[in-house]
């Protein structure tokens, strides 16, 4: 799969994501993302609220991956890994984009991040 198909779309809007950076040094550097939001077939957008060293790591590194699987795992587990590039943004359209999105309401909203995906593999 190379593109974000309707099933992945929802398990990535429904569920909590690993998102994995690597810092200069080539140390690897993951966080637990509650919400991202899938703006075409192949790009993903984060917001970024508390992520300083994410960002210093996207602003050295591009390389990012993302993992998500289904709540239900227990039952049946669905996961996959997306990887791409990242691209941060402080103003323009994305973080207009993020501001108005309903999740971040009271939320800081420093940047955007927008990810856009060369490869997908189901993990389950």
């Amino acid at each position: 799969m190379s593109e974000i198909n309707q099933e992945l779309k929802k398990l990535i809007e429904e569920n909590a994501l690993a998102f994995a950076t690597v810092d200069e040094s080539g140390n690897p550097h993951c966080i637990a993302v509650g919400f991202a939001k899938i703006v075409s077939k192949n790009q993903v957008l984060i917001t970024d609220n508390y992520m300083a060293e994410t960002r210093r790591n996207i602003q050295k590194n591009p390389s990012v991956a993302l993992t998500v699987w289904n709540k239900e795992w227990k039952k049946e587990c669905v996961g996959y890994e997306l990887r791409g590039t990242a691209e941060y943004f402080k103003e323009g359209k994305w973080i207009d984009y993020v501001k108005k999105i309903p999740e971040n309401k009271g939320e800081p909203c420093k940047g955007a991040i927008l990810i856009i995906v060369s490869k997908i593999k189901k993990l389950a």
